[in-house]
């Protein structure tokens, strides 16, 4: 089959692997249909290359046709169109019956010292064949599928598979309270979706972010938008807005990736110059990440407020305010997002209509054999990339 497939930093490809075959009696294979390019995708080729290695099939959020199941599958049964989580989890274990599958005991990764294995990520993760193939094995083929009903494009159930859980879940962990204001820090599509699930819910949504395709997407839909990523503009603007306290709570979707930390983006361009063997054991033991996005939601939310962060970092060290949050008495949430948990919630929404927009939330949709290009133009922000979607 045809997959895209890790090379080394900045550099992915499409080349030919092997089909996946039936390892257990719970496996499925599924045909994919549409699978996403994430911003998580792009961490890959940057910071966490030191844990990939050449050939890994990458992607996380696919979704498609079921094709063939293992003889112990009764859930799902070829022909059968499902979402695939990201997360790689059992669904029966103790940590999955408390809703948090991104922790399922049965695939953690204690070796590592880390969660739940993750499809198309880095060995800290499990390094599981991802979804942007032309075919996937998916385990637990009677817990992990999510079976979605119709003949809808799968534009409007693709993102079950990370971005609409992630994001209900940064919007839920925010605890913003009724009425209340939310600030979001990024744009990008889960910044973007957080911004509609939050306005859905009720409350008042402002964004920062300064790239314009991004903005117009936001502001056609009722977001106010502080165009600047510089802290003091951003937290001059929201306390402008909120009688000089700050937002109720700041969603943080921006990540590791932020810019204006300049000690720590050289830091991280440094790691491109060390053999990935040892960078691989600096990253473990040192703080990496560019905290501008972080330090600027412990600045803009008000006192006794939530940050909740949906933005990856990847630092195992990495310096933070504990006094002035301390002070301001901040809530802080965060962890990959616990797919299953949250999907009775975003289901109905998907069923019942498009409140949130999901039809026409892709920017492009190609062919996968032009993942390569279609992950430059999304990492340089080139063609009004917001988010891709690859079609075998």
């Amino acid at each position: 089959m045809r997959a895209v497939t890790w090379h080394g930093r900045a550099d992915v490809q499409v080349d030919t692997v092997p089909d996946p075959e039936i390892q257990e009696d719970t496996d499925v294979i599924v045909e994919i249909t549409s699978s996403g390019i994430c911003g998580s995708d792009l961490h890959l080729i940057e910071v966490m290359a030191p844990f990939m290695s050449k050939g890994d099939v990458m992607g996380h959020e696919p979704m498609g046709v079921v094709r063939e199941v293992g003889s112990a599958v009764s859930a799902v049964a070829p022909g059968d169109r499902v979402v695939v989580p990201f997360n790689v989890s059992c669904g029966t274990c103790w940590t999955c019956s408390q809703g948090l599958q991104s922790q399922c005991e049965t695939t953690q990764n204690r070796e590592e010292g880390f969660g739940a294995s993750l499809f198309g990520y880095t060995k800290l993760y499990g390094q599981v064949p991802g979804g942007q193939a032309e075919y996937l094995r998916v385990p637990f083929g009677n817990t992990l599928p999510i079976k979605v009903p119709g003949d809808a494009a799968d534009d409007r159930f693709v993102y079950l598979s990370d971005v609409l859980p992630t994001s209900w879940q940064a919007v839920q962990y925010a605890a913003t309270p009724p009425g209340g204001t939310v600030l979001v820090l990024g744009l990008g599509p889960i910044g973007d979706m957080c911004t509609r699930i939050a306005a859905h819910l009720g409350l008042r949504v402002v964004a920062s972010d300064i790239v314009p395709e991004r903005i117009a997407r936001a502001t056609a839909r009722g977001t106010e938008v502080i165009r600047s990523t510089d802290q003091a503009d951003v937290v001059g603007a929201i306390r402008e807005l909120t009688d000089g306290r700050g937002a109720d709570a700041v969603i943080d979707a921006v990540g590791m990736e932020a810019h204006g930390s300049t000690g720590a983006q050289l830091a991280q361009k440094a790691t491109a110059l060390l053999p990935d063997s040892l960078m691989a054991q600096v990253m473990k033991v040192a703080g990496i990440d560019r905290l501008a996005a972080f330090n600027t939601a412990i600045e803009a939310v008000r006192r006794g407020g939530t940050v909740s962060l949906s933005g990856v970092y990847g630092g195992a060290t990495d310096p933070v305010p504990l006094m002035r949050m301390f002070d301001k008495q901040i809530q802080l949430r965060m962890g990959q997002a616990n797919v299953w948990r949250w999907v009775p919630d975003i289901m109905p929404l998907l069923v019942e209509g498009d409140p949130l927009g999901v039809d026409d939330f892709a920017t492009h949709r190609v062919p996968l054999e032009e993942a390569p290009q279609a992950y430059a133009n999304f990492r340089e922000k080139k063609d009004g990339a917001v988010k891709v979607l690859l079609q075998p």
